[in-house]
């Protein structure tokens, strides 16, 4: 299987911030390996073995122990499988699927079948929102519900916004390793000030092959075609996707869209406050 860390060297500095930031969250979890035609997938599980079943997924750049650590308090309800997405800087070990099919749907699918988990709740922060719709496009039978926090796929920030904010600090950050550059790209993405994001990051720029392709939108035809209960989250700062204008289309194209909500003073990743609402609304609103 293909690797995207430049180096063994960088691969173990990563990871070793993965492993340090599953201890740190001191939960019992249970780690399995799923194999997929895709590439091995690697799950995170925790929460009563009773518990109806929830995946959860990161954002990208991203890891299973940071998803957990961002809703800790659904594993109360919930058993939990927080994924480790494929191609991203984690313990999965495959490829990197397009996002201009339904690639990420199938394997995605692939893996709900192979843990044999029925009317699944799906919750999502940005890349993994992404991912949470190409599922449902491509078979959403054993999806109860899905929850999309400032999800990828709906629509897209102004480029050059982008440009001048995120990429340009983000390059020359990986160009010269100086953390005033890191500590600019993070001011604009990051709604609270996260320690663990900038050690993570900061590795993860410099060690690992990002991909930078444009993020697509998804089309009328594909979100009138899912069928399954969506609650979304917007935030009103992001730079990324932003949040008047994604809640103003997914109205237009989601015909099963239950509820919207606008975290009016959050940037793209939610801070505490916002991931607590988040919560919430999981734990109170899954349907039963």
């Amino acid at each position: 299987m293909p690797t995207f860390f430049k180096s063994e060297a960088g691969r173990a500095a990563v990871l070793s911030l993965y492993d340090q930031k599953l201890k740190e969250l001191d939960i019992d979890c249970e780690v399995q390996k799923v194999r997929t035609q895709f590439g091995e997938t690697n799950v995170l599980i925790t929460g009563p073995a009773e518990g109806r079943p929830l995946v959860i997924l990161h954002g990208s750049n991203g890891c299973a122990p940071i998803a957990l650590e961002t809703y800790p308090n659904l594993s109360k309800k919930f058993r939990i499988y927080a994924v480790d997405v494929l191609a991203q800087p984690n313990k999965s070990e495959g490829e990197r699927l397009s996002m201009s099919d339904l690639s990420y749907g199938q394997w995605m699918n692939e893996i709900l079948i192979q843990l044999g988990l029925e009317s699944v709740t799906l919750a999502g922060f940005s890349f993994g929102g992404l991912i949470i719709l190409k599922t449902m496009a491509f078979d959403e039978s054993r999806i109860k519900a899905a929850y999309l926090a400032a999800p990828a796929y709906i629509v897209n920030g102004n480029p050059l916004k982008l440009l001048w904010k995120m990429f340009i600090p983000m390059k020359r950050y990986m160009r010269t390793g100086n953390q005033k550059f890191m500590r600019r790209f993070l001011k604009e993405i990051f709604t609270d000030a996260d320690p663990f994001a900038f050690k993570f990051l900061s590795k993860v720029f410099l060690h690992f092959e990002m991909d930078f392709t444009p993020v697509p939108v998804i089309g009328k035809k594909e979100a009138r075609g899912i069928h399954t209960p969506i609650t979304l989250f917007a935030a009103g700062g992001d730079l990324v996707f932003p949040g008047h204008k994604m809640i103003r289309r997914a109205k237009e194209i989601f015909p099963s869209l239950r509820k919207t909500v606008l975290l009016e003073d959050s940037r793209h990743v939610q801070g505490r406050a916002h991931n607590d609402q988040i919560e919430s609304e999981i734990l109170n609103n899954s349907l039963s």
